[in-house]
């Protein structure tokens, strides 16, 4: 069968790119590679899925078309094209050449067009066509041979959509009457002007009543009230929409078969570019093998060109990457190394010897698994100069471990050596359980560069490639990919361990020697030296004492609410009058909105099903029980799943301790973050959440859990930052916040101030940071836009300081790049000066608001910090246990409780130096919940 794909380029780039704009990638020269990467993946799905024979890529070019000689508006509306978008074009090309796929365009006629005239010559011609867009107007091409491939969204499969399904999706009985929709309809993006007053379901109702564009307006007194005078004012518009609405299918372009031919792809051009993108992943997906080729040097953010060629010019970035493009890759077969197995007493001793006679060395290392908490240590690597590295085994024999490791003791405790790695934290852990207390200063290359380039990975692989051009030896070359059927450390060989564990460490140390500087010029030496890393010893230590988990309360909590949830399910079969799947999208939305017709207006997916989302379902609450129920049903499905019932299993076995593992090298604002369990999102503010809680209980019945709570820092921190006198005279005065807001907004006395005005000030107190807008307040309260605009302006009138502090924030981050915590954070914002204004806006928001979060985080980590030393240095039996957004919770020795809140109040008050005061809530309790 011949079988034609025919891709409509700019639309399938512009998604990629958009698709990826909350986790961009980034190439270590600083290109955003979204696009590349996202358009790349989709193409490989289609010729390993689709095996098509026939294939082609089609763009619009410059030249203006016939359209926007008739309408000139037509498009008119259209933002810039984000800066790193157009960088990523040219490499987008070279790619599609790569392949052999050609690029068609012509002048005067848009890619829809191309796309068109080419769909039908070839259904002619005897092929099967699929046009893959994610562009609703290509509809009206489809026939019985040619289809719409629309490719994967959000998780969702991708869709192919014939002549059926477009008849059913648009509600009409001929493809062509697809066209008289979009005209009435009209189409915001390419600013086509439609008939105003009808939207999507009303141009269907009427075209399915009068059977086009042109019969609407002949019977148009057949209508009613507006839509009649809007049907008859507008009739002109209506059909120059249809018109532009309409594919043409007389482009002059020729179905050249011969050219359109699938072939493989040219391994001399895409080695050179994957290198150059860093794609490691898709090279290995499309040749099945490492990349041997050179990376040319990276564009960069030198001379970007657009589609069309045209320059394009970007302020060079501020954030830390390699100046000089890495030429080649090195690897452990090609560069020269000495790596020395100490298997025997005497070369453990000599390596000992070298050890105590340095000031610094680098270390890693091997383990069963990687759950620090819960493996056995299979040896250890050192490096103190590059290309020269020792690995130590140690045997299965756990009591022989424990011999041979407590040679190593002297060293590891030396306060006086320095110690580096690779994600420290981990290595310090396990050593820990053998007995040995890593002491000294550190240096951690994850969390240096975690501080250079915060939003990138640090994966210490990627960063010998990217900083180095090294590719470290895989693990997956030695145990297997991951899965059930991976081995360990065990079981490979001790001359390829050897290698591989040495490699580790004299990379790592390589990694070092690069970062250090980089850390000064970047003025984030003191942030790394005076909190990140002694943060290291604070993290680990939480994570080794855990918390005491009360898995019976979880076992019955979990059986209660298996009742609830069936209860639930009961009620809502008896209001829906039918059985069906709640937990399935697709039923739920016919139950809700075809049989029990809740909302004549439902919106509904791209793929034509209800949207039966939170929000949907919430909005719709206030009017029907059964929208409450179903909300109710999936927190309590959601609680039990994620929680109740995944806790208990996540005890360790040997500790019988819950051990969560603290990231510090993940949220670019500094924020902490946490895994298995993830603490942060334990439920708070539901009151069956909140029971979660009560199953977090102290070590015995000679302990008591306390949690401290930093009370509204974010705001504190808006008024120290912003010196804002009015915000800042409410705190110093201990005023509530919120009164004190409602008060002034609405020019009012504090004892005037009632609930409904305190939580319309709290909104905006919450939401201004948070780039806000009237319309986002006005949906968020329920009230007028009009009135949540005038509450913002008048906010902004009170607080004029809060609005300077947002004006000189962006314009700082405009001309430097970056913005900064009160003690030198950066977050490094790309996009700042970017003239499409979406992708400016999400810059623009995380410029305001880094300095904030990222101040919280600074906060909380130097109070972390201080209180652990204040309880080391008193020898208290007390712990710190966990941390959680902007709390801190102990498991206490009960006669230790009154030094032990006098201590956390202090550190946590004055862990930086502000005008504003900091405020901290203390509670204690015999579980969690009762603390907090």
């Amino acid at each position: 069968m011949k079988k034609l794909f025919l891709l409509d380029g700019m639309a399938l780039i512009y998604r990629a790119h958009f698709a990826l704009s909350k986790n961009p990638r980034f190439t270590s020269s600083g290109l955003n590679t979204s696009a590349v990467m996202g358009f790349t993946n989709t193409l490989l799905e289609i010729l390993k899925k689709e095996t098509p024979t026939h294939l082609a890529v089609v763009f619009d070019t410059e030249a203006p078309t016939e359209r926007h000689i008739e309408f000139t508006d037509y498009k008119a509306h259209r933002q810039a094209m984000p800066e790193d978008l157009s960088a990523a074009l040219p490499y987008v090309f070279k790619l599609i050449q790569g392949f052999g796929i050609p690029v068609i365009t012509s002048d005067g006629y848009e890619a829809d067009d191309i796309i068109g005239t080419l769909a039908k010559k070839a259904e002619q011609a005897g092929y099967t066509v699929f046009c893959m867009t994610p562009d609703k107007d290509f509809a009206q091409l489809v026939s019985d041979n040619i289809f719409i491939y629309k490719p994967a969204r959000m998780g969702n499969d991708f869709e192919i959509m014939g002549v059926p399904e477009v008849l059913a999706k648009w509600e009409v009985e001929h493809v062509h009457q697809v066209i008289d929709i979009l005209g009435m309809w009209g189409d915001a993006v390419d600013n086509i002007p439609g008939i105003p007053g009808i939207g999507e379901k009303t141009a269907k109702t009427l075209i399915k009543q009068f059977g086009s564009v042109e019969a609407v307006i002949e019977n148009s007194h057949q209508l009613k009230g507006k839509m009649r005078e809007n049907v008859e004012k507008f009739a002109e518009q209506g059909l120059i929409s249809k018109k532009l609405a309409t594919i043409m299918l007389n482009a002059p372009v020729e179905l050249d078969e011969e050219a359109l031919l699938v072939t493989e792809p040219s391994r001399e051009m895409l080695e050179p570019l994957f290198a150059e993108l860093e794609f490691r992943t898709i090279g290995r997906r499309v040749f099945g093998e490492e990349l041997k080729a050179e990376g040319s040097a990276p564009t960069g953010f030198g001379q970007q060109i657009d589609l069309f060629g045209q320059p394009v010019n970007t302020p060079a970035p501020t954030f830390a990457v390699p100046e000089e493009p890495l030429q080649g890759t090195k690897n452990i077969d090609n560069t020269p190394h000495t790596y020395h197995l100490a298997d025997t007493p005497e070369k453990v001793a000599e390596l000992i010897s070298i050890l105590e006679s340095v000031n610094s060395f680098c270390f890693d290392s091997e383990t069963t698994c990687i759950d620090a908490n819960n493996c056995e240590l299979v040896g250890l690597s050192f490096s103190i100069k590059t290309g020269d590295a020792w690995y130590v085994p140690f045997p299965a024999d756990q009591e022989e471990t424990f011999r041979l490791i407590n040679h190593f003791k002297p060293v590891f405790e030396n306060e006086k050596i320095e110690k580096s790695g690779q994600n420290l934290k981990y290595d310090i852990l396990v050593l820990n359980w053998y007995d040995i207390k890593v002491q000294g200063l550190l240096f951690d290359t994850m969390i240096a560069h975690y501080l250079l380039d915060p939003d990138t990975r640090h994966n210490m692989d990627i960063l010998a490639e990217n900083y180095l051009g090294y590719k470290p030896v895989e693990i997956t070359s030695l145990i297997g990919s991951k899965g059930k059927n991976q081995g360990n450390m065990r079981d490979v060989e001790i001359e390829k361990i050897k290698e591989y564990a040495a490699e580790d460490a004299d990379i790592t140390l390589q990694l070092k020697e690069v970062f250090e500087p980089r850390l000064v010029e970047a003025n984030a030496d003191k942030l790394f030296r005076e909190v990140e890393t002694p943060l290291i010893y604070v993290l680990a230590d939480m994570e080794r004492e855990g918390v005491r988990i009360d898995k019976e309360a979880l076992d019955e909590y979990s059986l209660q609410l298996k009742v609830d949830i069936e209860q639930l399910e009961k009620t809502i079969y008896e209001k829906a009058g039918v059985r069906f799947n709640i937990a399935s999208p697709k039923q739920l939305g016919e139950v809700l909105f075809d049989k029990l017709q809740l909302d004549p207006k439902a919106k509904k997916t791209k793929t034509g099903q209800y949207q039966t989302g939170e929000d949907i379902l919430t909005a719709l609450a206030s009017k029907s029980d059964i929208a409450r129920d179903i909300l109710d049903f999936r927190q309590l499905q959601k609680l039990k799943s994620t929680y109740v019932d995944a806790l208990p299993t996540l005890i360790n076995q040997k500790t019988q301790r819950l051990h969560t593992s603290y990231n510090q090298a993940v949220a670019a604002t500094g924020r902490l973050s946490s895994t298995n369990p993830n603490l942060q999102n334990i439920p708070i503010r539901t009151e069956r959440g909140r029971e979660v809680r009560k199953a977090f209980i102290p070590r015995d019945e000679n302990h008591i859990l306390l949690s401290a709570d930093y009370s509204q820092i974010e705001l504190r921190l808006i008024a120290e930052i912003s010196r804002d006198e009015n915000m800042m005279d409410a705190f110093n005065k201990g005023l509530d916040i919120h009164t004190a807001t409602a008060a002034k907004v609405y020019g009012i006395a504090l004892d005037e101030v009632d609930d409904t005005r305190r939580r319309n000030a709290k909104a905006v107190n919450f939401g201004i940071i948070y780039g806000q807008s009237a319309f986002g307040l006005s949906q968020n309260l329920g009230i007028p836009r009009k009135e949540a605009a005038a509450i913002i302006e008048e906010y902004f009138n009170q607080y004029s300081g809060i609005k300077r502090y947002m004006n000189d924030t962006m314009n700082f981050a405009r001309e430097n790049g970056y913005v900064e915590t009160l003690m030198g954070r950066r977050r490094y914002l790309r996009d700042i000066n970017s003239a499409n204004a979406t992708v400016r806006g999400f810059a623009e928001r995380n410029a305001i608001n880094a300095p904030i979060q990222g101040s919280a985080a600074d906060l909380i980590k130097v109070a972390m910090i201080n209180i652990h030393r204040d309880f080391s240095e008193r020898k208290l039996i007390s712990k710190m246990t966990m941390q959680v957004h902007d709390e801190l919770v102990f498991d206490v020795f009960t006669p230790e409780l009154d030094q032990v809140k006098e201590i956390v109040g202090e550190r946590m008050r004055t862990a930086l130096v502000t005008t504003v005061p900091i405020l901290v809530e203390m509670g204690t309790g015999s579980n969690w919940l009762k603390a907090h």
